[in-house]
């Protein structure tokens, strides 16, 4: 089967999705939150924010525009606990999460236990879109030709199975295996892409830290210790990969589907994981049905790019060089240099021209400024300077193009 490099989405200039949020909005979510404030004075705030926003990606030229997530308390959204199956908990039995998954880890390291969760209750049934309302307001805020454009964030489909000790995901008695229940988890998932495609939607990233703690040796080794792992790790990240394949087994051709790996993205600009991407590269990149990886690239911690001798000639690949988590402007010649350094690796690991290496790739922030959301450790005005050294060396690497 002839395939073909999927392109606009995503661009040359990408950011991953969050978005620092500004001061009346942080106080009127907790005004809220505390029943101080009425639900329509938060929306109001939201909206406002979100046109500003919308307004302000156009203006550094940023096509793939979100909502900068403004509606969301961490970038994992909604969408679980808006299943029929889940329910959120606050005051969480830490003892049922994996202690050496890397965000768990950081918590429990911190002497602190993990903070509000959701865990599966019954049998999982998509009941309707939490976000599709915020997708078409993001629509009504740009030209029409400009909405296949627009980046709807989603969880990553594993989020809520790999923080659990082994047995501890799910009710026995409602799903006898993970295949049974991650089965219903894909199902749910083809539903949200279903009424989303349906809403105009064409751009879709899943949000992926749990893929990148599989290059945490300090992960790998609390998996191998812990005696209620009947499975290997390789063999739930490959089971992991097979989930994302059949969740995807039914979109549309023309709907773009990107994955963004980190190593974590906390309050203060924490990060929880560490370790490169050789061990998992060739199953990621050759087995995961996906057009664009979104890849951590701004510090040591992920390593070099000698693993993306793996990337198929018909998938895409945004460096991720520009940190988001300090306000420190890196040397946009050394990033372009990093640029041209990744892609003579894929053209090696494929055997063609770098200039044929340099059409898979793209450039963007590490991770959001907001996964949760009160920020990086990085200010408004650090966050546009960002962006602005993003779309620069795009501009000198791929000028012309989006």
């Amino acid at each position: 089967m002839t395939r073909k490099l999927y392109r606009s989405p995503p661009f040359r200039a990408e950011h991953l999705g969050s978005l620092l949020r500004t001061k009346e909005l942080l106080n009127t979510k907790t005004a809220f939150e505390k029943g101080e404030a009425p639900q329509s004075d938060l929306i109001a705030v939201e909206k406002k924010d979100i046109k500003t926003i919308v307004s302000k990606q156009k203006e550094l030229g940023y096509p793939a525009a979100s909502d900068g997530e403004y509606c969301r308390h961490m970038f994992w959204g909604s969408f679980f606990p808006g299943l029929d199956g889940f329910e959120e908990v606050h005051d969480i039995d830490p003892t049922v999460f994996r202690e050496y998954a890397p965000d768990v880890a950081a918590f429990l390291e911190a002497g602190k236990k993990p903070g509000e969760s959701v865990l599966c209750t019954g049998k999982i049934k998509h009941v309707g879109s939490t976000y599709v309302d915020q997708f078409k307001y993001l629509a009504s805020l740009v030209s029409a030709e400009e909405v296949k454009n627009l980046k709807v964030t989603l969880a990553a489909p594993n989020w809520y199975h790999l923080r659990y000790k082994a047995g501890y995901a799910y009710p026995k008695d409602v799903y006898a295996s993970d295949e049974a229940y991650f089965a219903d988890i894909a199902k749910a998932y083809q539903d949200e892409l279903r009424i989303l495609y349906d809403a105009g939607c064409r751009n879709v990233q899943f949000d992926d830290p749990n893929l990148a703690y599989f290059c945490s040796e300090k992960m790998l080794d609390g998996w191998k210790k812990d005696p209620l792992n009947i499975h290997p790790a390789d063999e739930v990240f490959a089971n992991y990969i097979k989930l994302y394949n059949d969740l995807l087994s039914q979109r549309p051709t023309d709907l773009h589907i990107g994955v963004h790996l980190c190593r974590g993205n906390f309050v203060g600009s924490r990060h929880f994981s560490e370790g490169s991407y050789d061990r998992i590269a060739a199953r990621l990149f050759q087995e995961l049905n996906v057009d664009t990886y979104y890849l951590e690239y701004d510090t040591a911690r992920a390593g070099g790019f000698e693993p993306l001798k793996e990337l198929p000639t018909h998938k895409n690949v945004i460096l991720g060089v520009v940190t988001s988590k300090f306000p420190a402007l890196e040397d946009k010649q050394e990033m372009k240099a990093r640029v041209y350094e990744a892609a003579r690796f894929i053209a090696e690991g494929n055997n063609i021209s770098v200039e044929q290496a340099l059409d898979q790739i793209g450039v963007s922030p590490q991770c959001g400024f907001a996964s949760h959301r009160d920020g990086n450790a990085i200010d408004y005005a650090g966050m546009i300077n960002k962006l602005k050294l993003v779309r620069e060396i795009a501009d000198d690497i791929w000028p012309g193009q989006l």
